[in-house]
């Protein structure tokens, strides 16, 4: 689906909502079954334990009943939801590592004065990506890709590429502007690329690495 068709959708989710914020027991399970296994794949692939992952449903859904009053309509149920789900796992993850919490917001500032990262190995890949995608052999290698990007990048891809967010809804999620997002992803794609293709790019066919400072 198209950014602009996502962009001009109607929220699925508001009658649930609303009733659920009447007190309709019903309508708030029926949200919790709609986003539980969403909310839980977001949890572990940023936290990657299964305990904690549980740990974030729970928080984020307690965190959903003591705020939905506060739930402003401007902006859909599915991208306010995950972002307390976001800010839930990071939290914790930080908290087990010992590390403050940490704004996701950054500066607030462009960041294209940092470099884009230098592919190192440039290869074809031995089989085309559409061939590979199914295999779970590859779906565990790209999760472990995900793992080794740092927190701004694995969470931006995730919410991206793999949640499928558009990038104005990613910006939203997050508290950063657009232009941050499309830079954040462009450093993860390239560098989940890189990764990948050291495992499943030819190396009979390996070119030289491209530097983009090079002179043509």
């Amino acid at each position: 689906m198209s950014e602009a068709v996502k962009g001009s959708s109607v929220d699925i989710d508001l009658p649930l909502v609303r009733r659920a914020r009447d007190g309709d027991y019903a309508a708030f399970e029926a949200l919790v079954s709609r986003y539980e296994g969403k909310v839980y794949a977001l949890a572990w692939r940023i936290a990657r334990e299964e305990h904690d992952a549980e740990e974030v449903v729970q928080e984020t859904f307690l965190s959903v009943v003591e705020h939905l009053s506060t739930f402003r309509e401007d902006a859909s149920f599915r991208t306010w939801l995950l972002r307390i789900a976001t800010n839930a796992a990071l939290k914790l993850l930080r908290k087990k590592r010992g590390l403050p919490m940490v704004s996701l917001e950054g500066s607030g500032t462009q960041e294209d004065d940092e470099p884009l990262p230098h592919p190192e190995f440039v290869a074809p890949w031995q089989e085309s990506p559409a061939d590979l995608a199914g295999r779970h052999e590859i779906r565990a290698l790209l999760d472990e890709a995900m793992t080794a990007l740092d927190e701004k990048h694995r969470v931006v891809f995730l919410l991206r590429d793999v949640e499928e967010l558009s990038t104005e809804e990613t910006a939203e999620v997050l508290g950063i502007s657009v232009a941050n997002v499309k830079i954040r992803l462009m450093r993860a794609r390239l560098m989940l690329r890189e990764r990948l293709t050291r495992v499943l790019g030819d190396k009979d066919r390996q070119a030289p690495p491209h530097r983009h400072d090079e002179v043509e």
